[in-house]
């Protein structure tokens, strides 16, 4: 199978769909004369037009009501944001329009619309374009959160959310974009909220999302060489949490690591924890232990960055804990 980039990927879902159905388009800063920011949407002006593939202003509030307002009268808009941490300057479009119209209007406007953007830590971009904000738009009914963590996720799951009926959250990480993995030539879609066991095993059930999957798969490669199985699961969406399946591992394993970038408070994984504790409590052997970034805005320097955000090191030691090897 062909080896693509993840931008790469997310280009041809968008591309696609956009062959597939005349009401898609795209629109958000640089992404037509420049190709995007980081490149997803290269040569798709030049395939599509200026009729549908839009440059905007820097006015993030401004067209992303617009594309709200496109969706409810029959288009599908995909909006990207150079980075979620602008998404705040849209947010009451997102939050009180998109999410909440199907409910406010008696099931008469339904809002078909994609905001997809990078999120989390990019590396020495300081604290204002460093922030996660995942967990804040999973709190939100009537959205959809995606966050996936390789190229074949990442198109399936674009896909799906283009076709969608409700408006959808994509997240993806400029960590990533030029990150490789396997991608089939043939079209193919997969499930919004269904997450995948990227790893068998018996010992420990690591969970994470997003590009902290790096950092749980190494963990878990780094903990096969002493003995510990870890099953690894990829959350793939987080708003709904497919918690059937992180549910039946446990009850396989009895312990549970849960590795994400956000910080504690109120995060995807206090949300899995809790449920580990009201649903399968008398499975656990050792208490769930949670690896997040510190509970502080993420600096510039590289070296604050290393140890706030989680990384191998602490996430073998949450996993020795839980197995009684600390």
């Amino acid at each position: 199978m062909r080896e693509i980039q993840f931008r790469e990927a997310l280009r041809e879902a968008m591309s696609e769909e956009m062959r597939r159905d005349k009401n898609v388009f795209l629109m958000g800063e640089e992404v037509a004369e420049y190709n995007g920011a980081y490149k997803v949407s290269q040569g798709m002006l030049d395939e599509f037009g200026p009729e549908r593939v839009y440059d905007t202003p820097i006015s993030e509030l401004g067209f992303a009501g617009l594309g709200v307002g496109a969706a409810m009268n029959g288009l599908i808009p995909i909006i990207e944001f150079m980075t979620f941490n602008f998404s705040l300057v849209a947010i009451d479009q997102i939050i009180n329009s998109a999410a909440k119209m199907l409910a406010m209007s008696g099931g008469a406007y339904s809002v078909p619309i994609v905001f997809r953007g990078p999120t989390g830590n990019a590396g020495q971009l300081g604290a204002t374009h460093s922030s996660n904000f995942e967990n804040w738009f999973a709190n939100t009914p009537g959205l959809k959160v995606i966050v996936p963590s390789n190229p074949y996720d990442a198109k399936g799951l674009l896909k799906a959310a283009i076709r969608d009926p409700d408006p959808v959250i994509f997240m993806e990480s400029e960590l990533m974009y030029s990150d490789k993995g396997e991608v089939p030539e043939s079209e193919y879609l997969l499930p919004i909220g269904v997450a995948d066991i990227k790893r068998k095993g018996k010992d420990v059930t690591l969970i994470s999302f997003g590009k902290m999957m790096k950092v749980a798969l190494e963990a878990a490669e780094e903990m096969a060489k002493e003995g510990v199985d870890c099953e690894v699961i990829d959350l793939r969406t987080v708003r709904p949490i497919d918690y059937a399946t992180c549910v039946e591992s446990l009850k396989k394993t009895n312990r549970a690591v849960i590795v994400e970038e956000a910080n504690p408070l109120a995060a995807i994984s206090s949300e899995l924890t809790y449920h580990f504790q009201r649903y399968a409590f008398d499975y656990l052997d050792a208490p769930v232990i949670r690896v997040n970034s510190m509970d502080v805005p993420l600096s510039y320097a590289p070296t604050y960055i290393e140890a706030t955000i989680p990384n191998v090191a602490r996430t073998v030691a949450a996993i020795k804990k839980v197995t009684y090897q600390d």
